[in-house]
C-alpha cells in the first residue's frame, strides 16, 4: 500500500500522493516555488490511519508550484423555448497545478 493523504484547499478535497500533479483553486505563488498546505483530514500509511476532527495537528503537505494558468473555456448557454431568447456566455477559471512532494 502507498502513503496518502486528504487535503484542504479552495473549498474541495483532494487524495494525494507523493509524486502526484493536481490542478487546484488559483493560489498566489510563482512557477517553481514551494507551498504547504496545513489542512490536512486524514493521513493513510498501510495499515496505520490518522484520521483528523477536522484536521490533524502538525500535519503539513507540501507541493511545488507547476503553473499559473486558466482552463479550457466552458460555455454557459441559456435558452428559452418560443421566445427568442438566447444567451452563450464561455468562462476559463484560473487554476493553480502543483505536484505533491
Amino acid at each position: 500500500m502507498t502513503k496518502f493523504s486528504v487535503i484542504e484547499t479552495g473549498g474541495k478535497q483532494y487524495r494525494v500522493s507523493s509524486g502526484d500533479k493536481i490542478k487546484i483553486e488559483k493560489l498566489p505563488g510563482e512557477a517553481g516555488g514551494k507551498m504547504t498546505f496545513g489542512k490536512v483530514l486524514l493521513e493513510a500509511d498501510g495499515d496505520s490511519v490518522k484520521i483528523g476532527l477536522p484536521y490533524l495537528e502538525g500535519a503539513k503537505v507540501e507541493a511545488k508550484v507547476l503553473r499559473q494558468a486558466r482552463d479550457k473555456k466552458k460555455i454557459v448557454f441559456r435558452y428559452h423555448s418560443k421566445t427568442r431568447y438566447r444567451k452563450l456566455k464561455g468562462h476559463r477559471q484560473h487554476f493553480t497545478e502543483v505536484e505533491i512532494l
